[in-house]
């Protein structure tokens, strides 16, 4: 008896660092996912799939938003349950009170809009904690664990929000206390608390009927383990938890030190390096002391790549290269009129102005070697 336990769709998201083209993939890839993991439940011979909080951004995603994913939950196979988290609470005039949410939604497809247990099989309970609204002002998660009967049934607690010994801290609203939830699985209220809101898989109790599964698709630079869902067989008393890999963007950081030219094809060689750009969101930060020449190649080398990636992360603000400034390599400009007295004007400027004027006129200059060619590789 296997159930998926997915959470953090949160469609309709929007990431400010994704542009044009590179922000409606972003929001297809999510609903793709939601395909994926339909397949992923059939081929796993799963009895249902639990969404652990936050289907949706905000409590009024856009009607397309909604329709889109409704028609790919009516092709999934088995019973779907989801529940209401932070994001995308029950309260009046949420998403799930209102078309186009309720004249499409799948007869398959059930709100956890309450408390009251449901039933997709026989001797399979599946009981949500939905938040009520952005702001509860209980532990909503160790409450139903509590109420459950201590009747050793294989029964599924859905929840959403921090764990104190996961994320730190009590202040937040909605946060779990572990110690009543496992005191409630010893006593044989609940089997499994499938869990929502941490983006990362993550094994919340040392016995492992306590989990995060984490979001199906990346969203950030600080998520340890996305991109994942989880298979959950409760067939014995212990439950056995596989995870699996359903996302397809990935988030890289990089900091390099760049200080000749072998350093600048290593570079690039990393970042060629990286597979599917066009699904990559690239943070760079770069150290360095370069010559103008190389300021220029590296200049075009990023620009290149930024192309490629869905997102390279503002190059220009997060990189630290000092610049050797060389008579040579402006004098060696075949410039004359108005285009040699700007190189000259802007190589005084560079040596003669403050901090911030000397470092525009010193990017005028590498822009300048750029448009030259100097920033093609020899």
């Amino acid at each position: 008896m296997r159930v998926l336990h997915t959470s953090d769709w949160q469609l309709g998201m929007t990431r400010h660092f994704l542009a044009g083209e590179a922000q409606a993939r972003f929001s297809e890839a999510r609903l793709e996912a939601v395909s994926r993991l339909g397949a992923l439940a059939q081929e796993q011979d799963c009895v249902c799939v639990v969404v652990a909080g936050d289907v949706f951004e905000t409590r009024h995603p856009d009607a397309r938003t909604v329709a889109r994913v409704l028609e790919r939950l009516a092709r999934f196979p088995v019973p779907v349950y989801l529940l209401p988290g932070n994001h995308d609470p029950i309260d009046p005039g949420a998403v799930w009170h209102i078309d186009p949410f309720t004249r499409a939604c799948p007869p398959h497809v059930e709100v956890l809009d309450d408390r009251t247990p449901r039933s997709p099989v026989e001797g399979l309970e599946i009981v949500g904690a939905p938040w009520p609204n952005k702001h509860p002002v209980g532990d909503l998660t160790a409450e139903v664990c509590e109420s459950a009967p201590a009747d050793h049934r294989a029964r599924v607690v859905v929840g959403h929000g921090g764990v104190a010994e996961v994320s730190g801290g009590f202040d937040a609203p909605g946060t779990i206390d572990l110690g009543r939830v496992r005191a409630a699985v010893a006593e044989g209220r609940v089997r499994y608390v499938a869990l929502g809101d941490r983006h990362s898989a993550t094994r919340v109790d040392p016995e492992g009927h306590v989990w995060f599964c984490g979001a199906p698709e990346p969203t950030d630079h600080d998520e340890l383990d996305p991109g994942t869902a989880l298979v959950v067989d409760l067939s014995q008393p212990q439950p056995q938890v596989t995870r699996h890999e359903v996302g397809s963007w990935t988030f890289h950081r990089l900091t390099r030190a760049v200080d000749t030219d072998a350093d600048l094809d290593a570079l690039a060689e990393q970042l060629d390096a990286i597979a599917e750009p066009s699904r990559a969101v690239l943070k760079l930060a770069l150290t360095g002391t370069l010559d103008l020449q190389q300021v220029a190649r590296l200049d075009t080398l990023l620009a290149d790549r930024a192309l490629r990636f869905a997102a390279l992360e503002h190059p220009e603000r997060n990189r630290d290269i000092a610049v050797r400034m060389s008579d040579d390599d402006l004098d060696a400009l075949e410039l004359s009129g108005y285009a040699a007295t700007a190189r000259d004007a802007l190589r005084a400027r560079a040596r003669s102005a403050g901090d911030e004027e000397a470092q525009t006129a010193t990017d005028a200059l590498s822009l300048l070697l750029r448009l030259s060619g100097a920033g093609e590789r020899p």
